[in-house]
C-alpha cells in the first residue's frame, strides 16, 4: 500500500568519520564559540556522532572580524592545547578562514594573506542582503592565484532564490559549492530549505559542513532527519568532502 509519509532517519547517524570543513569552533574570534570551554563542548557533542576532525574556519571579515593568520594561529594553539589538558586525543583541528568578499578581499589575495584549506581551497561568501560588487572579479583573481574557490551556503543568498540560472552561471565560473547541513532543515527559513533540496536534486554541490556557531545549532543539527532519496544524494557528498580534505 502507497505511504505518503517516506521514512526517514537522522542525519547524524551517516556522519561518522565525517570532517567537517566549515565551522566556527575556534574560541573568542568571531561570532562563533566566545571561549575555550565553549569550544571544548562543542567538538565533545560533535563526537558522540562520529565526528572528531574538524577544519576551523573563522570569519574575514573587513571592519567587524578583522583575523589574520595571528589570530587565527593563537586561537587555534589555545584550543588544540585545551584539548591535550582533556585528553581528547582523537581530536584533530586544522584552521583556515571563511574570507567575505568585500573591498578588502583582493588587497589580502595580493598580500598572500588569504588563509586556505589544504589543497589550496578558499572558502568564501557574501552578504545575504546582496551580491558582492567585486564577485567575479575576484573569483578571476582567486583562479589566478591558483587557488580553488569554494561559497559557503549558496542556498543562503535570498536574492540568488529567484535567479536560479546564476549557480548554474558560478558552476561554470570554477565555483565549488558547500552546503550547510543545517539548510536540510527549516532552520534558516522554508525557502533556503527549498533552495538547498534544488540544488541537492540539480546536482549542483560539492561538499557538505556543518557552519555551526553555537550549541543551538550543534542541538539543531542533531534533530534533523532525512528522506531516503535525499540521502542518496547527501551521501556521495559526505564521502567526497572526507576524501578531498583528510
Amino acid at each position: 500500500m502507497f505511504s505518503f509519509f517516506e521514512k526517514k532517519t537522522f542525519l547524524i547517524d551517516h556522519l561518522n568519520g565525517f570532517i567537517d570543513i566549515h565551522n566556527h569552533i575556534l574560541p573568542g574570534i568571531d561570532d562563533g564559540a566566545k571561549t575555550v570551554e565553549e569550544s571544548i563542548e562543542l567538538i565533545k557533542e560533535f563526537s558522540e556522532f562520529g565526528v572528531t576532525n574538524f577544519i576551523a574556519t573563522p570569519h574575514i571579515m573587513d571592519n567587524y572580524y578583522p583575523n589574520n593568520l595571528k589570530t587565527v594561529t593563537q586561537s587555534l594553539s589555545k584550543l588544540n592545547k585545551q584539548l591535550k589538558v582533556e585528553k581528547l586525543d582523537n581530536i584533530t583541528v586544522s584552521a583556515a578562514a571563511e574570507h567575505m568578499i568585500d573591498a578588502n578581499f583582493e588587497v589580502l589575495l595580493e598580500k598572500g594573506e588569504v588563509l586556505p584549506m589544504q589543497k589550496n581551497y578558499v572558502l568564501v561568501e557574501m552578504s545575504y542582503l546582496q551580491a558582492s560588487i567585486n564577485f567575479d572579479n575576484a573569483i578571476q583573481k582567486i583562479a589566478e592565484k591558483r587557488f580553488f574557490p569554494i561559497l559557503a551556503h549558496p542556498e543562503r543568498y535570498v536574492y540568488l532564490h529567484s535567479k536560479f540560472r546564476k549557480y548554474e552561471k558560478y558552476k561554470k565560473q570554477g565555483i565549488m559549492f558547500q552546503l550547510n547541513l543545517l539548510s536540510l532543515s527549516d532552520y534558516y527559513g522554508k525557502d533556503v530549505q527549498q533552495t538547498a533540496n534544488k540544488l541537492l536534486n540539480e546536482g549542483l554541490l560539492d561538499f557538505v559542513g556543518s557552519d555551526v556557531h553555537n550549541m543551538r545549532q550543534l542541538n539543531s543539527l542533531k534533530e534533523i532527519k532525512v528522506t531516503k532519496k535525499q540521502l542518496d544524494k547527501i551521501l556521495p557528498l559526505i564521502e567526497r568532502t572526507i576524501q578531498s580534505f583528510y
